[in-house]
């Protein structure tokens, strides 16, 4: 990772006041009557860079240029709230590739999902040409360990580790890497966002990331660096079935004290 500074132009300052009231980690205090980083370990979230009316806020390092928001977009609540009422796992996918602009929305969502303490650690791994390799270790991993679980486990005995027990036959499956188990399933879960408003359906393999944590060959193959894990797996496509109603809920169970 790039080294990052935080930096206050102080001729475009006004002395405001705006960043030192939002910054999280304290680290801005007025001086003169213009705002002053207090130390260089900051936290580099960004909050002094977005609320800064005068653009005197920056931060060094960073390829991409700012965007700016227009204030007046907002999504539509009952929209948000119909896709996850009507979210469900898919597992039988059509034959169709996923279109490479689509991955590269998918990732980007990935990519700019917030991270605790703004770790930025969250990485990805695009199983491609090498999906089929790797599932069937993880697959020979889980029929050597069946006949323990069937043991313990109905809901086992009745399911078979066939060659697509894990992916399904998708056609892409993204492995989520971070040190912050917590970072990976945020990033996962604006990733499955992106995916539905393409048109695909997701499925989260829970399966074959604890494969993945538990098998040196299969972390070997992912190339996962040390200091990290895989977080969640997501298995991708267009789906081949319709679900027309939504998984049944329990009742809101909620306190207010």
């Amino acid at each position: 990772m790039k080294k990052h500074q935080v930096r206050i132009d102080t001729d475009k300052c006004v002395g405001c006041g705006i960043c030192v009231k939002t910054c999280p980690a304290h680290n801005i205090e007025l001086k003169n009557k213009k705002a002053k980083i207090i130390l260089d370990d900051c936290l580099m979230c960004g909050q002094c860079t977005a609320v800064c009316p005068k653009e005197a806020a920056s931060i060094s390092g960073y390829e991409h240029e700012d965007t700016y928001r227009n204030p007046e977009v907002r999504l539509d609540p009952p929209a948000v709230l119909d896709t996850i009422r009507f979210r469900r796992s898919i597992r039988q996918f059509r034959d169709k590739k996923i279109p490479k602009e689509i991955m590269d929305q998918i990732l980007e969502a990935g990519r700019l999902t917030h991270t605790a303490k703004n770790m930025q650690d969250v990485s990805f791994v695009v199983l491609d040409k090498e999906k089929d390799n790797i599932e069937q270790m993880a697959v020979r991993l889980f029929q050597k360990i069946k006949p323990a679980v069937d043991l313990i486990s109905p809901m086992a005995r009745r399911n078979k580790i066939d060659k697509h027990f894990f992916f399904f036959r998708a056609p892409t499956v993204i492995v989520i890497l971070a040190k912050n188990k917590t970072n990976g399933i945020l990033a996962a879960q604006n990733m499955e966002f992106a995916a539905e408003a393409n048109g695909l359906g997701v499925l989260y393999s829970g399966f074959f990331t604890t494969a993945a944590n538990h098998s040196f060959k299969i972390k070997k193959a992912l190339k996962i660096p040390r200091g990290k894990h895989a977080a969640m797996t997501l298995v991708l496509g267009y789906p081949d079935v319709k679900y027309l109603r939504p998984a049944q809920r329990e009742p809101l169970d909620v306190r207010y004290l």
